[in-house]
């Protein structure tokens, strides 16, 4: 099984955005892949509103997706902050991050992963059309 880091969005309506990781990672099962969202774990044991513990468990999740083989990034309904910095470590580490979208009702986005890139300049840059990451070639 691939490892496969979760990135969906947590603060604010957690109600929400902790029905929507679990449909994200039902959706990591069914491709056959092991994933791990940090953002569903650590916050029972740390208080995610008190800036020194979420910084902590971001931390953590960071130190595990360093290992990670691929970072998901479910985008259905937005990408915050602390996804965005997920996803900018992993392409500092070289690790592959595919968007993926599940709700029906979601605009098309194809899942493709955007490391390595061909396409990639030298200084690394965010596509404004796509939202996609594209790292250093260097």
């Amino acid at each position: 099984m691939k490892r496969v880091v979760i990135e969906s969005p947590y603060a604010g309506d957690r109600a929400t955005n902790d029905a929507y990781l679990e449909a994200a990672m039902r959706d990591s099962f069914a491709r056959g892949e092991a994933p791990f969202a940090s953002h569903r774990l650590y916050p029972g044991i740390l208080d995610d509103d008190h800036p020194s513990q979420r910084r902590l468990g971001m931390e953590a999740g960071f130190a595990w997706g360093a290992v990670a083989e691929l970072v998901a990034v479910y985008t259905d309904i937005g990408i915050t902050p602390g996804m965005r910095e997920g996803i900018e470590r992993a392409v500092r580490h070289r690790i592959p991050v595919e968007y993926r979208t599940i709700l029906e009702d979601a605009p098309t986005q194809p899942v493709r992963p955007v490391w390595p890139s061909p396409l990639a300049p030298q200084t690394g840059y965010v596509s404004p059309e796509t939202g996609y990451v594209f790292p250093p070639t260097s």
